[in-house]
C-alpha cells in the first residue's frame, strides 16, 4: 500500500458532471469476500477513478488496502489475498476540488466504543461545519486541525463523529443515533468486525442496492455490480433506511422519514447503461429520451451521430423516431481518459482529439445531429463542432438529450460553479453560436420527466432548476471532497 500521493487527473476537460463515488459491501461465510469486492469495484470504476479501497473482516480485525488509481492499478493478486474474511467494504472515489492525495482514499477507518469501523461514502454532505462542532462538543477536542493535517472528507467527519458518540449499546443503535444528523447526500457501507452496515439518505439521492448472494448479501451503488458478482437483485435501499446484515440475516430499520428525490443526473449520464434504477433499465430510458428529443427538435440532415459513449443510447433513439441513420462518425480511443500528471492548458485544449477522431469518409459532405447527454462548460461540444466541420461535415446540428445545466450540485456531483455554466448566464441561441453549431436543441424538463418515467415530485432536478430539495446556502458553501 503506497501512500506517495501520486494524484490523477484528467487528460481532456471532460465537460460533464462527474460522481463522486461507488460504494460496494459483501457479508458472505465462505467466499472470498476481497475477490468478490474487487470485480464489484470493477463494475463501479466509472462512478470514480482517482483511487480504490477494500476492507476486510474475519471477524476478530479489519484490514484495509487503498492506494490513488484505478482499481486494476491499486490491486494485485497479492494484495486481496492479504485482505482474509467473511466482510468486506470497497469503495472507487472521484474528488471535487479537494486533495486527492491518499490519505483521503477509502474506506475510512474509525475507532469506536465497539471496535474499529470501516466506512465508505458516495455523496455530499451539506452541514459538515455543524457536524464538526457536533463531534468537538461530544469530544471535547477540536478536530478541524486535526482534520487540516488530515483527511479533509466529510467521510472522515462521519467517521469522527461515530467514534464521539457514546452511550449506546452496539453500532446499530450508535448509527440509528448518527444518521438523522446528516444532512445532504450519503449512500453508505460501513462495517465493524462482524457486521455489514448500508444507509440512503431520506431523500435518496445517490442509488444504493440490495442483492443476494448463494451464501450472503452484497449492496452496491448499482445493480451493474450484482451483476458481476452473481449476486440477485432484491430491492433499493429505501430513502431513510438503515440495512443491518450478519449471521442473523437482513434487518432494516428506518431512520428518517423518506422523502424521495433520487438524481435525475443519475439516468442521463452518471449511472451505467446496464444499471437498473427505480425498475427501469438505463438504456431504454436514455433511448426514450433520445427520441423524445427528435420530437422535440427535429431537423433535416443525413444521418445521426453520438458523443461516444455516453450520447450513444439517445442518439440511436434520436434515429429510430427521426427515422435519419445513426452512424458511427466518431471513434473513440478507450485507453485515454485518466493521466498519473496534471495536464498543462494545452493538454486540455488538445485532450478532445486525443480521446475522440472523425470518420472523415462517413461525416464528408453530410448534414450531421450530434447527441450529447449534456453541456456543463461546452468546452467538449466546441471542439467537437469545430472538429466534425474540419472534416468535412456540411451542416453540425448539436441534441442533448437533457434540459441545460444551469446550477451546480451540492449532493454528489462535481459541476462547477455557476458562473462556470454556459447555460447560466447565455440563452439557447448564444450557446449555439458558442458552439459553432448550426443549430442547438436541448430535451425539455417534461420531456426528460416523460422518457425517466418518474413523478416530478420524486426526481431531485436542481441542476437544471435551481430549486434544490434541502436548503443549501449557495454564497458560502465550501466545495470540497468526500
Amino acid at each position: 500500500m503506497s501512500g506517495d500521493g501520486r494524484l490523477t487527473a484528467v487528460l481532456n476537460p471532460d465537460d460533464v458532471g462527474q460522481d463522486e463515488c461507488g460504494v460496494f459491501g459483501v457479508w458472505a461465510p465462505g467466499e472470498h469476500v476481497a475477490h468478490l469486492t474487487y470485480f464489484g469495484l470493477y463494475a463501479l470504476q466509472h462512478r470514480g477513478q482517482e483511487a480504490a479501497g477494500i476492507a476486510a473482516s474475519d471477524g476478530e480485525k479489519i484490514l484495509v488496502y487503498k492506494d490513488t488509481g484505478l482499481v486494476s492499478q491499486v490491486f494485485n493478486e497479492e494484495a486481496l489475498r492479504a485482505l482474509p474474511g467473511h466482510i468486506a467494504v470497497g469503495h472507487v472515489r472521484y474528488s471535487t476540488s479537494g486533495d486527492r492525495s491518499w490519505i483521503n482514499a477509502q474506506p475510512m477507518l474509525g475507532p469506536t466504543q465497539f471496535g474499529t469501523v470501516a466506512l465508505g461514502h458516495n455523496g455530499n454532505l451539506v452541514n459538515v461545519r455543524h457536524l464538526m462542532h457536533r463531534v468537538e462538543e461530544l469530544s471535547g477536542s477540536d478536530i478541524s486541525g486535526e482534520l487540516g493535517h488530515g483527511s479533509s472528507t466529510d467521510t472522515a467527519v462521519i467517521a469522527g463523529l461515530m467514534g464521539a458518540m457514546r452511550g449506546y449499546h452496539n453500532l446499530e443503535e450508535l448509527a440509528m443515533h448518527m444518521l438523522p444528523e446528516l444532512s445532504g447526500a450519503f449512500s453508505l457501507v460501513f462495517m465493524d468486525e462482524s457486521t455489514l452496515y448500508a444507509a440512503r439518505d431520506p431523500n435518496g439521492f445517490r442509488p444504493l442496492v440490495l442483492g443476494k448472494l448463494e451464501r450472503g448479501w452484497v449492496v452496491a451503488s448499482e445493480t451493474a455490480a450484482l451483476d458481476i458478482v452473481d449476486a440477485t437483485f432484491v430491492r433499493e435501499v429505501e430513502p431513510g433506511e438503515l440495512l443491518v446484515i450478519d449471521e442473523d440475516g437482513v434487518r432494516s430499520q428506518i431512520f428518517a422519514s423518506p422523502s424521495a428525490h433520487s438524481c435525475a443526473f443519475e439516468y442521463v449520464y452518471l449511472a451505467r447503461p446496464d444499471t437498473q434504477i427505480n425498475g427501469r433499465r438505463i438504456n431504454s430510458v436514455r433511448n426514450a429520451m433520445g427520441r423524445r428529443l427528435a420530437i422535440e427538435h427535429e431537423v433535416e440532415a443525413d444521418i445521426v451521430i453520438s458523443t461516444p459513449d455516453s450520447g450513444t443510447p439517445a442518439a440511436i433513439g434520436y434515429a429510430q423516431e427521426s427515422g435519419i441513420p445513426y452512424a458511427q462518425g466518431l471513434v473513440k480511443n478507450a485507453y485515454v481518459g485518466r493521466t498519473f500528471i496534471r495536464p498543462t492548458q494545452a493538454m486540455r485544449q488538445l485532450g478532445i482529439r486525443l480521446k475522440l477522431n472523425p470518420l472523415r469518409e462517413v461525416i464528408a459532405g453530410k448534414r450531421l445531429v450530434v447527441v450529447d447527454d449534456s453541456i456543463v462548460r461546452g468546452n467538449t461540444q466546441r471542439q467537437i463542432v469545430k472538429m466534425l466541420k474540419q472534416a468535412g461535415a456540411a451542416e453540425v446540428h448539436v441534441r442533448i438529450s437533457s434540459p441545460p445545466v444551469a446550477w451546480p450540485c451540492f449532493f454528489g456531483i462535481d459541476f462547477p460553479t455557476r458562473g462556470e455554466l454556459i447555460a447560466s448566464a447565455l440563452a439557447t441561441e448564444s450557446i449555439c453560436d458558442s458552439l459553432g453549431a448550426d443549430s442547438l436543441g436541448y430535451l425539455s424538463l417534461a420531456g426528460m420527466y416523460e422518457a425517466i418515467g418518474v413523478d416530478r415530485g420524486q426526481l431531485c432536478t436542481a441542476c437544471f432548476t435551481g430549486k434544490y430539495p434541502i436548503p443549501v446556502d449557495l454564497c458560502s458553501r465550501e466545495r470540497r471532497s468526500i
